[in-house]
């Protein structure tokens, strides 16, 4: 892998766990003096591996410069040093005490503490999502912008003020209590189905898919299910539909990268382990006495690896969904219930359905009113498809409702 692709890819995959430790050292008051740290890393790798090439080890090399700025800046800053918490060996003889611990345990467990800690109720919840999103995920002003469907000015506003209210709280940063996993879980499930979604479908990028955040998200999300005090029903859940998802990614995309329909995938480029990893931790998750969305999500993506077009696969979908919609209204999520509807129970009841829901400003509707009209009334259905190409804004949206309008006057010219 050339340097100009590996450093954006270990910046991905890297950065957010050295922060994380050297946030857990410093405290969270410290944020930027860590993230500099950091960040001062990268640009050293890039000025010096463009010069003299790529390290054996990259994800070493990060790491062992990463200490060594970090011991220099305690070094220059002697009484920062000293002020830092007790659990810091400080000697006036230098700091080769400081053990600055980048091993596999002590990022996840930096990580976990991290998570809980920007998901305290002293701040809201969107704020907590928008932390967690940008120092643990490494999410992008834009990025979270886009999944909250605001501006980047409210998302940069809204971060500073999160993070100052941490500070003036004196939040520390240390392994959540069970109490605090009881209320914090629900914030940090979203935070990872949020960071997830944003990768199955980004919003942020002229791209469909973005398996790197999806990556991101299952790693997490699996850093929950692998600690015990964390390891609760919907933490399962949520890791089976991730497993689902991702077992399909492959067959999502063709090589001119545009997007393949769910009924002309092809069923061998599906991920076999990942569908049997779905189903092991959608068992895990019915250990418990409380359901989530996750676990409905989880059957419907379950049903989704059942390549046959049959009616109690569509009829069982059905009833996740209405399952779904009764315990959190989404409108997607209602766009998809009716798509089942159409599969299990006619397009006839579908259509009536559908224009109940008025998502007018929503190309995934008049997508979803197009594919119920065709047959039914093309015009109609020709109308739909153009609205919802005016509305759609990515390349590879737009290229699956022309196939749609182009297939309506094929069959038009046929007849």
């Amino acid at each position: 892998m050339e340097e100009k692709e590996l450093i954006p890819r270990l910046f991905r995959t890297e950065y957010r766990k050295i922060v994380s430790v050297l946030c857990y050292l410093f405290g969270i008051e410290h944020i930027e003096i860590a993230e500099d740290i950091v960040s001062d890393t990268f640009l050293s790798a890039t000025e010096l591996w463009s010069l003299k090439g790529i390290p054996e080890n990259p994800t070493g090399w990060l790491y062992t410069v990463a200490k060594n700025k970090t011991k220099n800046y305690f070094k220059r800053h002697a009484l920062f040093a000293k002020k830092l918490s007790a659990e810091i060996k400080y000697s006036s003889n230098g700091v080769e005490e400081i053990d600055i611990d980048l091993s596999v345990k002590s990022i996840n467990d930096s990580q976990l503490a991290m998570i809980f800690t920007v998901c305290n109720p002293c701040i809201s919840a969107e704020s907590q999502i928008a932390l967690a999103l940008n120092l643990l995920c490494g999410f992008g002003i834009q990025e979270i912008a886009d999944a909250f469907l605001t501006n980047k000015e409210v998302v940069y506003k809204r971060l500073n003020r999160a993070k100052e209210k941490l500070k003036i709280e004196k939040i520390r940063i240390e392994q959540p209590s069970p109490a605090e996993i009881d209320d914090r879980l629900n914030i940090v499930l979203i935070t990872l189905y949020l960071l997830f979604s944003e990768g199955y479908y980004s919003t942020s990028q002229d791209t469909i898919l973005r398996k790197d955040l999806c990556a991101e998200a299952m790693r997490l999300t699996y850093l929950l299910a692998e600690n015990e005090p964390t390891n609760k029903p919907a933490v399962n859940a949520l890791l089976s539909l991730m497993c689902f998802h991702s077992s399909r990614f492959e067959a999502r995309i063709n090589e001119e990268g545009e997007t393949v329909l769910y009924s002309d995938q092809d069923t061998t480029l599906w991920n076999k382990d990942l569908i049997d990893k779905g189903i092991y931790y959608l068992n895990q998750a019915s250990k418990g006495n409380k359901l989530s969305k996750y676990h409905f999500e989880a059957g419907i993506a379950y049903w989704h690896t059942h390549k046959e077009d049959t009616t109690e696969k569509w009829e069982n979908i059905l009833q996740l969904y209405n399952q779904l919609l009764q315990i959190e209204y989404s409108p997607i999520a209602a766009l998809n219930r009716t798509f089942a509807l159409a599969k299990a129970n006619g397009k006839g009841k579908a259509i009536i359905e559908a224009e109940k829901l008025q998502l007018t400003d929503n190309h995934f509707y008049y997508s979803l009113l197009g594919y119920l009209y065709t047959d039914v009334d093309n015009e109609k259905a020709l109308k739909h498809f153009k609205t919802a190409l005016s509305l759609a804004n990515s390349g590879a949206d737009k290229a699956v409702i022309i196939k749609n309008i182009e297939g309506i006057y094929d069959t038009g010219k046929s007849h």
